[in-house]
């Protein structure tokens, strides 16, 4: 892949990577917002930022000479952040569901 379009996938990927970081944290935040389905609808932000955010990294790091990877750095910890969280919530759930 040319230089010039590995930056430009990297920088898409990695945009969407902590938009849906962002909306994935807001939901973790604010759980209320999402009554119903509120834990899977975050684990399934949380998942879609960390293949992004990877994907964008992988793609840098093998096109872009000198490769500055700290913004999709961040959207992957953002990521694991609220796998962790959504993970406990959704995990009880489960839990609540077994025990009745």
């Amino acid at each position: 892949m040319p230089a010039e379009n590995a930056r430009r996938t990297v920088r898409i990927l990695t945009w969407i990577a902590l938009a849906t970081g962002v909306a994935g944290g807001l939901l973790v935040a604010f759980p209320t917002v999402l009554p119903v389905g509120g834990p899977w609808v975050q684990l399934a932000l949380g998942l879609a930022t960390l293949v992004l955010a990877f994907r964008a990294r992988k793609i840098g790091i093998a096109g872009i000479e000198g490769f500055d990877g700290r913004l999709s750095l961040f959207a992957a910890l953002l990521g694991f952040l609220i796998v962790f969280f959504a993970g406990q919530v959704a995990f009880g759930i489960l839990v609540d569901v077994a025990n009745s």
